[in-house]
């Protein structure tokens, strides 16, 4: 930030001829809208289940290319999360993808709910290692397990010809023992069998862009996906944001300083701070886009109307 006194400064006309020119991002009707797909987790209560489900159908217009539901940490939402995504399939017009782990699960557990979702008409996975379950100090494979996400893949490979998409990191996995071994793990996962990745959430542009590089440089050819977190509440996604690995740059915490007491006008930076940074995503390139909703559609919403998103009919 400038500290220097409004005084000592040059006046606007100086600081236009003499400063660096920027140009604007193409405006959204220059460019055709991304492909979406949106994240929900499975309800807990009734109430919630209610929210959820007003959250999806706020979203089904927008036409989404999938609609992923997560897993609880150690496979606790395991029952909670077919349900869902099985209702999906009776009630909407989505495609739904059921999040699938290696936590807590022998390979034939792990292999009888993939046979459920295929039965179910679910054609479509996030193959993820998994969180370990509250209160353990790290992640241990099942001993009966697969190992890690690269082997649940093969594995849900030779249940059925699932279309399967993995995790990807563009800051590094927090326990990865480095960037390069990190980005190894990534590019043994899709040579496995899987189809898309989806990385974890990120605020700057230029974190996602670097890492696409990276992943050219390493042969990586599938789609790479950006997660989208929109933030409402900035304390709570800082606090999580220290244990997976994703950095919060300090210019974030300034808008959103001040604000602990008005939710309304922390929800219209959010919409702001997400739309810029799609935007500027979208101005390079990059043509889809996963929103992680928390089951809290509005945000979503306005954002893919500013990417040029409509409803359908």
């Amino acid at each position: 930030m400038d500290q220097t006194p409004p005084a000592a400064r040059p006046g606007t006309l100086q600081r236009w001829l003499t400063g660096p020119r920027f140009g604007a991002l193409p405006a959204p009707a220059e460019l055709p809208a991304p492909a979406l797909s949106f994240e929900f987790f499975p309800p807990k209560t009734d109430r919630l289940e209610e929210q959820l489900w007003a959250c999806i159908r706020r979203l089904e217009p927008l036409a989404p290319r999938f609609v992923s539901v997560t897993y609880g940490a150690g496979g606790s939402t395991q029952a909670r999360t077919h349900a869902t995504v099985a209702r999906i399939v009776r009630e909407t017009s989505l495609t739904p993808a059921a999040h699938l782990t290696c936590v807590g699960a022998t390979r034939e557990e792990v292999d009888e709910v993939a046979r459920g979702y295929w039965a179910a008409g679910v054609r479509h996975i996030v193959a993820l290692r998994g969180d370990p379950p509250a209160g353990a100090s790290g992640y241990t494979p099942h001993p009966g397990g697969y190992a890690q996400a690269e082997d649940l893949v093969r594995g849900l490979k030779r249940v059925a010809d699932f279309e399967i998409s993995v995790g990807a990191y563009p800051e590094t996995h927090p326990s990865a023992l480095s960037a390069d071994a990190d980005l190894d793990f990534l590019k043994r996962k899709i040579d496995a069998g899987a189809t898309r990745a989806i990385t974890q959430y990120f605020f700057e542009g230029e974190v996602f862009l670097r890492f696409l590089d990276r992943c050219a440089a390493a042969g990586i050819t599938v789609p790479i996906v950006p997660g989208i977190m929109p933030v409402s509440n900035f304390t709570q996604m800082a606090r999580f944001s220290a244990q997976c690995g994703a950095s919060v740059p300090e210019w974030m915490g300034r808008l959103f300083d001040g604000l602990e007491e008005d939710a309304e006008t922390r929800r219209m930076v959010a919409a702001v701070v997400a739309a810029e940074q799609v935007r500027f995503l979208q101005a390079n390139g990059v043509d889809e886009f996963h929103f992680y909703t928390l089951n809290r559609p509005d945000l979503a919403y306005a954002i893919a109307h500013l990417l040029g998103a409509r409803p359908r009919a």
